[in-house]
This record gives structure tokens, C-alpha cells and sequence, in this order.
């Protein structure tokens, strides 16, 4: 059911709606138990369409008005190009990225929870 059909519907409709939808994936499920493969697909449609209800009718207890026009974003002012600051910190950056390996490589490796049980067991 799309959204627009959901937003229209009265509260007494949401939840009968609703309480239909869940049925129906009651039974589905029900028979995907039982070995019936057909309408597997119509699993995920209610599950959304009954997300999509329950959202509804908790918009409408909270008082929450959804409006169909996105709110118009405006775009922050450009800001002036870095490009001497960014030149200065790549040689900074090749410097830590050369180092980082090495440090790593000198660390001695931690024996696994599983090596060290096999050494006690010996």
C-alpha cells in the first residue's frame, strides 16, 4: 500500500488495516511452514506496509505532520582553496604512513587463546 493511501486513511482504518496485513502475514508464514513456497514475496510487502502504518499512526499521536515537499537545504558559502596548507602536510603524512609499518613489524606477535591452551595441555 503506498504511503500517500496510508496517510489518507482514517485512525479506525489504520488499525483495521493493519490488523489485516498481520493476518495475512500470519497465515503466510504459516503456510512457508508447511513447505508452500508461493507468496514468499508478498512476506516483505506487508511487513513494510504494516511498518508503514504503524509509523502513520504514531505520527498522529505525536502530533508530527509529515509535508509532501521536501524542505528546501541551502548550500554553505564556498570557502577559499587551501592548496599551500594542503601541499605542506602531504610530505607529514608520507613521513607517519613509512613509519607505522615499521613500528608494527618490531612488535612481537601475542601466541592465540587457542595456542596458549595447547601449550599447557602438553
Amino acid at each position: 500500500m503506498e504511503l500517500e493511501k496510508i496517510r489518507n486513511l482514517t485512525d479506525e482504518e489504520l488499525t483495521g488495516q493493519q490488523s489485516k496485513s498481520a493476518e495475512q502475514l500470519f497465515r503466510l508464514r504459516f503456510q512457508k511452514s508447511l513447505g508452500n513456497n508461493e507468496g514468499i514475496k508478498k512476506l516483505r510487502v506487508l511487513k513494510l506496509d504494516i511498518a508503514r502504518i504503524q509509523t502513520v499512526a504514531r505520527e498522529r499521536a505525536l502530533g508530527i505532520e509529515k509535508s509532501a515537499a521536501p524542505a528546501v537545504v541551502t548550500k554553505p558559502a564556498a570557502k577559499a582553496p587551501a592548496e599551500p596548507a594542503a601541499v605542506a602536510t602531504k610530505p607529514a603524512a608520507k613521513a607517519r604512513a613509512a613509519k607505522a609499518p615499521a613500528a608494527k613489524a618490531k612488535a612481537p606477535a601475542a601466541p592465540s587463546a587457542s595456542g596458549r591452551k595447547k601449550a599447557k595441555k602438553d
